[in-house]
């Protein structure tokens, strides 16, 4: 007897929807590819070229691709700004949703309504074996409470014109990238945690055309959370060397870090010039088998109707500090929330 396939369908193919795209070819063995939404010209092209072949209906409009005949799920990584719009749509349509972040602050509610559904958000660190080891550490009482977390999330500079245009659809520097490190502090220091104050600082380094859009290429954030509890993030666009993650979860007794020196692999090259050690070039290749893994699971859980081991409610909580270190951010001031989670300091962007 055959074992049951998810029937999946993808809605974009920028840069990570073709990662993504080439990630569910490899999941066969529960996964069936059927269909996806090419928002674009280019998009479409690719997808023709690359997953006709595989015998992937190819949509440009998302409303059809979501009504493609026997569909059981959805993966959403078009654009930021319309994921609300299309997590809804799929979830209309009765779909599981796999949803690229951010997700809209109001999509948690959206969800509420179809408990039958499995919507999670694609934090892909959650399902990197090293971050998975230090959570196990933290949870197991090895650097007793963790308290502080220090994040950074850098990519390698990209000198073309690619950053500031997506900048325009990204939703800023925190809510793209920053993200990640706020669902981590999430995840390490506790779900429930209360927000206290949020402050950020930040510069167009490199890329000044950003401050047309309101976002920055190098910027800060501290984040104070009522019980005592700090996160520290550095989020930056430019490094020179390839991409550099990492993160230091300190506890009352003791600390893990993550990526704390930065490797392609376990090689060293001795040479005249000194030692040579590699370092990934992109996200995908830091985190290649964390897409992979995040997809394997979410199928699983469509199939079997298990637990996802994400809350949405926490991916929404990410959303909202991200929005409040963006807003500090541009505005410069810092944002204070009562023992409630109240915001107490009106700003404005």
């Amino acid at each position: 007897m055959k074992s049951p396939k998810l029937s999946l369908a993808l809605a974009g193919l920028g840069i990570v929807g073709k990662k993504h795209a080439t990630n569910i070819l490899k999941q066969s063995r529960v996964i069936d590819f059927v269909a996806c939404f090419a928002p674009t010209p280019a998009e479409f092209q690719w997808a023709v070229a690359n997953l006709t072949s595989h015998g992937v209906f190819i949509y440009s409009q998302y409303e059809e691709m979501v009504a493609h005949p026997g569909l059981d799920a959805v993966l959403i990584s078009t654009a930021a700004v319309v994921h609300e719009v299309e997590v809804v749509q799929a979830l209309d349509q009765n779909l599981h949703v796999l949803c690229e972040k951010p997700l809209s602050t109001n999509l948690e509610a959206a969800a509420r309504e179809k408990p039958n559904l499995k919507v999670m958000c694609g934090f892909s660190r959650r399902f990197d074996e090293s971050y998975r080891h230090a959570k196990q550490i933290t949870t197991t009482g090895l650097i007793g409470d963790p308290s502080f977390i220090r994040c950074q999330s850098c990519d390698r500079y990209d000198a073309g014109g690619f950053l500031v245009q997506y900048s325009e659809l990204s939703g800023g520097i925190f809510i793209d990238l920053g993200i990640h490190d706020i669902d981590l502090t999430l995840w390490f220091l506790g779900e429930d945690l209360v927000l206290k104050s949020v402050t950020a600082t930040g510069a167009a380094t490199l890329h000044p055309q950003l401050l047309s859009t309101n976002d920055r290429d190098n910027a800060m954030g501290l984040v104070e959370f009522h019980g005592g509890k700090v996160a520290q993030y550095y989020v930056s666009r430019i490094m020179a060397h390839g991409q550099e993650d990492s993160a230091d979860i300190i506890g009352t007794e003791g600390k893990v870090t993550v990526n704390s020196q930065p490797a392609r692999n376990l090689v060293n090259l001795y040479h005249a010039g000194g030692v040579t050690r590699e370092v990934p070039q992109d996200f995908w290749a830091r985190y290649e088998h964390s897409f992979s893994e995040e997809l394997r699971e979410f199928a699983d859980c469509c199939l079997l109707d298990t637990t996802l081991p994400m809350n949405l409610a926490v991916a929404v909580k990410s959303v909202e500090i991200a929005a409040a270190l963006q807003e500090s951010l541009i505005t410069g001031r810092q944002i204070r929330f009562n023992e409630q989670g109240q915001r107490l300091l009106m700003a404005t962007l």
